[in-house]
């Protein structure tokens, strides 16, 4: 297996959630209500899964690898526009937590937000996701030996084995400043 085809594998994965963003969107649109657990499940998904497991090793590993590799400048182009939507899919993110606090707060009218912010997030991640399978981790994956296509896989493999334990000693972290700061 190619790095590439396991970072497409993860692709199924978030296109079968972002499809269910759409869903959720039209039924927020005609019932007037927000599911919030479905809400929280979304960021939850988006932020643990799309964007710090997945984005992490793109730009992490087979970008930085990429980096370093003499890319001809449709390559170099593309690799920009990938970075710049993977911003925009974070802002997008960081907006739709906005609206859950905000909804959270009292104010309804941020269901429609949510409503809006879901379905962008769907349709954002069908066009980003079809981009980089169709048109480059194929093609920049000439770039690397079978050697180096090991390599990565293991770099992969190591970057996911870790994520979780990294993710909750975080959590831990902020627990216990919140606990200090109580009793503080």
């Amino acid at each position: 297996m190619l790095p590439v085809e396991a970072l497409m594998q993860e692709h199924r994965v978030i296109e079968r959630m972002v499809a269910l963003f759409k869903l959720e969107s039209v039924r927020i649109e005609q019932a007037k209500k927000v599911n919030m657990k479905f809400v929280q499940a979304a960021v939850d998904f988006i932020r643990m899964y799309a964007d710090l497991t997945h984005l992490g090793k793109e730009e992490g590993i087979l970008f930085r690898a990429l980096s370093l590799k003499p890319l001809v400048e449709e390559d170099v182009g593309m690799m920009r526009v990938l970075i710049a939507e993977h911003v925009r899919s974070r802002k997008l993110t960081s907006s739709l937590e906005q609206a859950v606090t905000s909804f959270m707060n009292g104010n309804g009218e941020s269901g429609r937000d949510i409503s809006r912010i879901l379905n962008e997030l769907a349709e954002f991640y069908t066009m980003h996701t079809a981009k980089e399978d169709n048109s480059f981790f194929y093609p920049v994956s000439r770039y690397f030996s079978a050697e180096e296509h090991k390599a990565m896989l293991g770099d992969f493999w190591e970057f996911d084995r870790k994520l979780i334990h990294e993710k909750y000693e975080r959590v831990v972290g902020e627990m216990e400043k919140m606990v200090e700061t109580a009793e503080g």
